[in-house]
């Protein structure tokens, strides 16, 4: 599913979009216009301007809106549990390191996912642990994603020193592309980017690029709206507390529950100690959204790979013998696998009730 583009933006946008290799979340582009509402279009006799846009867009997590008058500008859509978007910031930054001081300004449009994203406290707190420093947009009614016609998450608008559109790419990918092509705008503004040095970007943690060649997994939703692939004996029960049973087999790509859960339109919700959640795949990565207790209090889990501790196969948010602490509402990294990528099935065990679990995503 797509939103419709805002015209003004079409022409110049394909002029730099490519191929892309992954979008985030594409089929929740719908929550980009409000509830019933269809994706607003500009007059092609009056187009959009993305620097006036940006100008008359509040709330800005970082202070007032930036100065970005006679800048080259680099837009970037995206939300802090979307693991393709986690995936783009190590470039951001590294152009914002490059060119800023060349007459480049990167500028988040953060256009939040689940209802969590939506509290400016917590999406400050993510962009610091992140190192995001660059200035951040709070887009929670999708008005500037409609305005500029974005159509997933990462999105990047690229603008020259005019204030025109010069180029959009949507997904991951095309970094090298994108990169040219900001030298190349700042060099009409008359910013001699010659000496500065493309080296590779290097990424780590969560942030590293996906190991495309042994990805066979699609992001799964938890939350009844979009749930797919789930495999309990008897299904989901609909905003009622259920106690579920994990599958006698679970299949590649299906998911499962354990022990008392309440599941809502967006997540499912532990009810009761002791309860888990699994899912079979085929990745290097396994991550979770996963939201804390109500309480404020840290939940300790415990993620087993095929029934054992993953050893030297931990993701950054749990160690060798699985256990991981829950205490923000963000993404965890589950599973790094390292050597020949097979078919594993990850599980994660929960100590207290009230923990919240939004999606799966791989990489």
């Amino acid at each position: 599913m797509t939103t419709n583009r805002s015209i003004g933006f079409i022409a110049a946008a394909l002029m730099a979009a490519g191929t892309t290799t992954a979008l985030c979340c594409r089929e929740a582009l719908a929550r980009g216009p409000a509830q019933g509402e269809t994706a607003a279009s500009a007059s092609t006799d009056s187009p959009p301007r993305p620097l006036q846009v940006l100008a008359d867009a509040r709330p800005w997590l970082t202070g007032p809106a930036p100065s970005l008058r006679g800048k080259v500008v680099v837009v970037n859509f995206w939300t802090y549990s979307c693991i393709n978007s986690l995936r783009a910031l190590p470039y951001l930054r590294a152009w914002e390191a490059r060119y800023g001081d060349k007459g480049l300004a990167v500028i988040g449009v953060h256009a939040p996912e689940f209802d969590f994203e939506h509290d400016p406290a917590k999406v400050r707190a993510a962009t610091q642990a992140l190192g995001v420093a660059y200035p951040n947009l709070q887009d929670n009614a999708f008005a500037a994603w409609r305005a500029f016609g974005n159509e997933g998450w990462p999105g990047f608008f690229f603008i020259d020193a005019h204030g025109r559109l010069r180029g959009y790419t949507v997904g991951e990918g095309n970094y090298a592309e994108a990169e040219r092509l900001i030298r190349k705008l700042l060099d009409e503004a008359g910013h001699d980017t010659s000496d500065v040095p493309i080296a590779p970007v290097e990424a780590t943690g969560v942030e590293a690029q996906a190991d495309w060649a042994s990805l066979r997994s699609p992001e799964a939703y938890i939350g009844y709206a979009k749930a797919q692939g789930m495999a309990s004996p008897g299904g989901l029960a609909r905003d009622a507390s259920k106690t579920y049973a994990p599958a006698s087999l679970l299949p590649l790509n299906r998911w499962d529950l354990a022990g008392s859960w309440r599941v809502s339109r967006e997540f499912a919700r532990l009810d009761k100690a002791g309860g888990a959640i699994g899912f079979h795949f085929h990745a290097r990565d396994a991550h979770a959204v996963l939201g804390a207790p109500a309480d404020g209090q840290p939940v300790r889990f415990r993620v087993t790979i095929d029934g054992k501790a993953p050893g030297a196969d931990h993701g950054t948010d749990t160690d060798a013998a699985g256990w991981g602490e829950l205490r923000q509402d963000r993404l965890y990294q589950l599973v790094r696998q390292h050597g020949t990528v097979t078919d594993r099935t990850v599980r994660i065990e929960f100590s207290r009730p009230g923990v919240r679990a939004y999606s799966f995503t791989f990489g």
